[in-house]
């Protein structure tokens, strides 16, 4: 089921008619042209997601937990994140582990960030070294030369 979009306005002029749309489908999309767009969900809904999230890392680290299950999500790993076969063995176990504590935070902490920021951020890596002229670019010996103590910003 998709997500309804309803704007700001219409939230504050029909709020009745957005509550009976979030009724229906336990979550809706708020439009805003003057700051970041909102979700408006309902608590049960919410909490729903909530436990989904901390059952998925509970199993992912009882899985690593296991050579066999070690394997399967590394086996898993190419269908969900296809940019995974420019890492290295030991650059996906790294991601393994990275996942699962990100996992772990937005189940325990709530903090979405984190795992969204593990994703990008080995997204990058591999998307370097898919590319041979920016792998040599950017592991190449720098000179030897010192400029100097770095300040702070």
């Amino acid at each position: 089921m998709s997500t309804p979009t309803v704007a700001f306005s219409e939230l504050s002029k029909n709020s009745r008619r957005v509550a009976e749309t979030l009724d229906r489908a336990h979550r809706v999309h708020i439009t805003r042209r003057d700051g970041e767009d909102l979700y408006l969900t309902t608590a049960r809904h919410d909490q729903q997601r909530e436990e989904t999230a901390d059952v998925t890392a509970r199993l992912l680290a009882a899985l690593v937990r296991s050579d066999a299950g070690e394997r399967a999500i590394l086996r898993a790993l190419p269908s969900v994140f296809p940019w995974v076969r420019h890492l290295s063995t030991e650059e996906l176990q790294q991601l393994v582990t990275d996942l699962i504590d990100a996992t772990h935070d937005v189940a325990q902490l709530d903090i979405h960030s984190e795992l969204h920021r593990v994703i990008v951020e080995w997204r990058a890596t591999a998307r370097i070294l898919a590319d041979p002229e920016l792998t040599a670019q950017l592991t190449r010996r720098l000179p030897d030369e010192d400029h100097g103590e770095v300040t702070a910003p």
